[in-house]
């Protein structure tokens, strides 16, 4: 992995809607800005992040140039501008927007994998589809 990443998303690779938009990120990922990082990928350590599986699965997380670990719709931002599509996110901060994207993120975050059965996923059968998080809010 390139260490002059100014952003890396950690993402959810069991997710067929995260995959879909990991790899158009990627497609546009021509000055290799953006890292990415399958947080189910073999060797994947959460700890390393101060996080569990269980939190990293509840949200979206990115870590920054610095190394700061950020989490929520911010990450969509970061990781778009990485790409130098930041703008298409720009919305997404704005004050009288931001909370409304802030619920419709938390919504489709508990319910992507579901959601996941329209990008052609196999419906979930057991645990490992279930996105467990202790509060609502991100």
């Amino acid at each position: 992995m390139n260490n002059e990443h100014v952003f890396t998303l950690l993402y959810d690779g069991h997710c067929p809607i995260c995959r879909r938009e990991v790899t158009w990120l990627q497609s546009r990922n021509k000055q290799n800005k953006l890292g990415l990082q399958d947080i189910h990928a073999e060797g994947f350590n959460p700890a390393h992040y101060g996080k569990s599986l269980d939190e990293l699965m509840a949200e979206i997380h990115g870590v920054d140039a610095d190394g700061r670990l950020i989490k929520g719709m911010p990450v969509f931002y970061a990781a778009y501008s990485a790409v130098g599509l930041g703008w298409l996110m720009a919305p997404t901060r704005w004050p009288l927007l931001k909370p409304l994207f802030d619920r419709l993120y938390a919504w489709f975050a508990r319910h992507r994998l579901r959601l996941g059965t329209l990008f052609g996923a196999k419906p979930c059968q057991d645990a490992s589809c279930s996105i467990r998080s202790g509060h609502g809010k991100t």
